[in-house]
């Protein structure tokens, strides 16, 4: 084995799960976020050595080949919205777990470029100019993108909390 390849396989052991994590949260599907993880190494592997930011490469080519496989229409049709969590009251422990879930799934219910965006800027702590770049967009974009994006994520969480007091009080 060649000092490239095995700088390659090291590379993909240190960021596959964090590749496959990042487009499972900007597409919320766990095999898309593989096809994606395993697309953007692939094209990795193709320019290995003459890329200058491997990391960021990588995270670009996942976060678009999850975008772009959220725009296939049998990934529309597909789509199934009976993972909802129930409703439970959770103590101790398992409130943080609950409020990561929560999270998620309210995510899960945004548009796939706001989703990005907040995956991009919050959850890998990407500057405006980074996410930007990755996303191939301006960076007033970024800025409206993360707003709007902010704005709808408090009224899903709004909207859920109100729903578990109704719930509890019902």
């Amino acid at each position: 084995m060649s000092d490239r390849d095995a700088e390659f396989r090291d590379f993909v052991t240190a960021r596959l799960d964090p590749l496959r994590a990042l487009a499972y949260l900007t597409c919320g599907d766990w095999q898309v976020a593989e096809d994606a993880a395993v697309t953007a190494l692939s094209k990795l592997y193709l320019r290995w050595g003459k890329v200058d930011h491997p990391e960021a490469y990588a995270r670009t080519i996942a976060v678009r080949a999850a975008i772009d496989e959220t725009r296939r229409p049998w990934w529309r049709r597909e789509q199934s919205h009976g993972d909802a969590l129930p409703e439970l009251p959770v103590d101790g422990e398992q409130h943080e777990i609950d409020e990561r879930l929560r999270i998620r799934q309210a995510l899960s219910r945004l548009p796939v470029k706001l989703r990005a965006v907040l995956v991009l800027r919050y959850l890998e702590e990407l500057s405006v100019q980074e996410t930007a770049a990755a996303l191939r967009c301006p960076e007033g974009t970024v800025k409206a993108y993360t707003s709007r994006g902010l704005e709808a994520l408090r009224e899903i969480l709004d909207e859920r909390k109100e729903g578990r007091r109704a719930f509890r009080h019902g």
